[in-house]
């Protein structure tokens, strides 16, 4: 959709819900903040939980509501249309976006969740499966139509020097990915890692390989918090409150994580503890990659961004290259004393 049309179907409804929140302010109520998940609820989000049943968002003077996702694509056209203020999504799908919508932004990456995404994909070693990306020749790989593993690929088959076509994509929902796997339906499937905890209660490990895209060479960072232009131009105040909350609760995720876990099953009592505990343990290690122990959560190296944005935009073929600063504003990060973690 062309940025022209787009703005004229939407900036009615972010204008509208955009003024509700300076005024509410401004009478010194809870602000309200509509926030949207990638994805449902479970492990690796628990942190945001956490901030919302320990009254950090309300101590920030906010009044958040957290909503399940459809993927990053559905998170991002949600807050540039206005229904929603801020949300979880991938860089790479932003980066993509802000290029069929040149000029000014409507939606930046703000606060760096997962430091490095969690792309994989995972195999049944007894289909020949190994931890050599060259062993999915000629496999059949389950993968949802739209999401973030799936359309990476050919970044990590550039890197390995292999066909984009290498091997067969099976188009299964996200919620069939285990069955097919369990069944033997299909050699080996994408994931998120830590969303292959669910895989790893039905097949032993052992009976798995697990291809990591940063062990190719990928080098990308995954799902950012986002929030939309208008909000960060007409009360930046905000963005940097909900921030401020949220990065709280993510240190103390780190340094205990059950109570995260506890508040996320609140939300979602179906939940089984100890696996949303595993789950989280791998999150963390994405979380909390490399690059957080110098400049600390939720911050990036602008290098590092500014080749993602060249990646992304040759292999996504995209004709606008928009630059690393209309991406990421780093400029209501909390301080970085706030955003550093203890090493394990």
């Amino acid at each position: 959709m062309q940025r022209r049309s787009f703005l004229a179907a939407t900036s009615a409804a972010a204008a509208a819900f955009a003024a509700p929140s300076v005024m509410a302010q401004g009478a010194g109520k809870l602000t309200p903040v509509k926030f949207t998940l990638d994805f449902r609820i479970n492990g690796q989000t628990a942190p945001f939980f956490l901030a919302h049943a320990k009254g950090y968002y309300r101590d920030e003077g906010l009044d958040v509501t957290i909503d399940t996702g459809a993927g990053s694509v559905a998170s991002i056209t949600r807050i540039a249309s206005g229904v929603y203020q801020m949300g979880l999504g991938d860089i790479s799908s932003l980066v993509e976006f802000n290029a069929q919508n040149p000029g000014t932004p409507m939606v930046q990456a703000v606060y760096q969740y997962y430091n490095r995404a969690p792309f994989v994909i995972i195999g049944r070693k007894d289909r020949g499966v190994t931890g050599d990306f060259r062993s999915l020749q000629g496999k059949n790989v389950a993968a949802a139509a739209v999401e973030s593993t799936r359309r990476a690929w050919p970044m990590v088959a550039r890197k390995q020097g292999m066909r984009n076509d290498a091997f067969l994509w099976q188009t299964t929902d996200f919620s069939a990915r285990d069955n097919v796997m369990v069944r033997g339906d299909v050699d080996a499937a994408t994931y998120f890692h830590d969303s292959a905890i669910s895989l790893f209660a039905r097949m032993k490990p052992e009976e798995l390989s697990v291809l990591k895209y940063a062990d190719a060479g990928v080098n990308l960072y995954g799902n950012a918090i986002l929030a939309s232009s208008n909000l960060i131009a007409q009360n930046p105040k905000v963005v940097a409150a909900f921030l401020r909350a949220t990065n709280r609760a993510i240190v103390e995720t780190f340094a205990n994580p059950a109570p995260s876990i506890a508040a996320m099953r609140q939300r979602e009592p179906i939940l089984d503890e100890k696996i949303e505990l595993e789950r989280w343990g791998v999150t963390a290690q994405y979380v909390g990659a490399a690059d957080t122990r110098a400049h600390g959560l939720g911050d990036i190296r602008k290098l590092t961004l500014e080749q993602q944005v060249d990646e992304v935009a040759e292999v996504f073929a995209l004709k606008v290259k928009p630059p690393a600063d209309a991406i990421f504003n780093t400029s209501m990060l909390p301080s970085r004393n706030e955003r550093m973690i203890s090493k394990a």
